[in-house]
């Protein structure tokens, strides 16, 4: 239908740069006109960005931004908590499994280490502002993070990596697709089986060349938005 389309337009709209919490959008009229729709068309489309909790009305007044999706910006390397932090959200982490493992030949080669030596493997849930956002299954080798614990994987890895254990994490490769859950992902991250969401597998490394942490997460899609900077070099 034609107010979904709009309605997806302006939730661009809504989590671009140029948009801030609090800012008032333009009223239906003016919105009509920059979309070549009706004003009901408008009307609908903005009803679904309130029931997404993007804005709200207030009666004689307009129409404000009250927050955004989850917005992870490609301009740095950040952690996850780093993000949310900055973007003053409350994350909690919900730690699924957490136990030492012989790496299996896949796992192995991702982080170049030997088949079957020790490595951590933990799953946990990270909720935003209540929402389960992502579910993610990490792999760490043990011989670099001896101490790793519950309490650690509860907060931020990668102040456990650079704070507690000293390593300077230099970069991360990424890597994404598009999915459809499965069952067991969707009932934990409370949407439809067979809803699409986002597979990123995710390889960090240390400046001294050491991979450190190779993760798997699956992500609701719905209420995860990429931003992308990109610096062209000559």
């Amino acid at each position: 239908m034609i107010y979904k389309s709009v309605a997806d337009r302006l939730r661009i709209r809504v989590n671009g740069a140029e948009c801030r919490v609090g800012d008032v959008l333009p009223g239906e009229k003016a919105l009509a006109e920059q979309y070549g729709v009706s004003r009901m068309t408008i009307r609908k489309a903005v009803d679904m960005l309130i029931e997404w909790g993007l804005v709200e009305r207030r009666h004689g007044s307009g129409t404000y931004v009250t927050k955004k999706d989850v917005q992870h910006e490609t301009k740095g390397l950040s952690g996850f908590t780093e993000l949310m932090r900055e973007q003053g959200r409350t994350l909690t982490s919900q730690v699924l499994e957490c136990r030492t493992m012989p790496a299996p030949p896949a796992i192995a080669s991702q982080l170049r280490v030997k088949v079957n030596e020790p490595v951590y493997y933990s799953s946990r849930i990270r909720s935003v502002d209540g929402r389960a956002l992502l579910l993610e299954e990490s792999y760490m080798p043990v011989r670099l993070f001896r101490n790793l614990s519950v309490a650690h994987l509860e907060g931020s890895k990668f102040d456990y990596i650079e704070r507690e254990c000293g390593i300077a994490i230099a970069g991360n490769y990424e890597c994404f697709s598009a999915v459809l859950a499965d069952r067991v992902t969707a009932e934990l991250l409370h949407i439809e089986q067979g809803a699409p969401i986002l597979r990123l597998t995710s390889l960090s490394y240390s400046e001294s060349g050491e991979f450190l942490n190779y993760s798997i997460m699956f992500r609701n899609g719905n209420d995860y938005h990429v931003d992308y900077h990109l610096h062209r070099f000559r």
